[in-house]
């Protein structure tokens, strides 16, 4: 399953949902083989250090209902544009996170000249050299069992 504006739009309604209005804030969607979509928003905190992404919570539901995420989006409103709504790619470490379900795992990622400014990619192309792929057994990419 591709990132598509129907994914997009579910993370936009959860940030407007959960920060209406907040100058700086994030929010995620993903989807499950199921089809099914889960949303999220980022844990801020006093501290910086306990910070999570707005993906994390999402992976983690999706790990504990024993379900696989098949793409993957972040949005964000950021004061210092505008307040306009952007597309993330993906931090390092949800790339990290994601990566459990596969190279195929599609992500969306800011593209200024595509329509929306935004486009789908997979994980691999977002991150060909990948470093778990030295733990693969015969595939360029690690499997679920190898990664746990």
């Amino acid at each position: 399953m591709h990132v598509d504006q129907t994914l997009v739009d579910a993370a936009i309604e959860q940030l407007n949902k959960r920060w209406p209005g907040a100058p700086n804030a994030v929010a995620a969607a993903v989807y499950l083989d199921d089809g099914s979509v889960l949303t999220g928003v980022s844990l801020d905190n006093l501290n910086a250090a306990m910070t999570l992404c707005a993906e994390t919570g999402l992976i983690c539901q999706a790990f504990t209902f024993d379900r696989q995420v098949t793409a993957s989006v972040c949005v964000a409103r950021f004061a210092d544009i505008d307040q306009q709504l952007v597309v993330l790619a993906p931090c390092g470490a949800c790339q990290e996170r994601l990566a459990l379900w596969g190279p195929e795992v599609e992500v969306g990622v800011a593209n200024p000249g595509s329509e929306g400014g935004w486009e789908s990619r997979r994980l691999d192309e977002v991150n060909p050299y990948y470093w778990g792929a030295v733990f693969a057994s015969g595939s360029p990419w690690p499997s679920m069992s190898e990664h746990i």
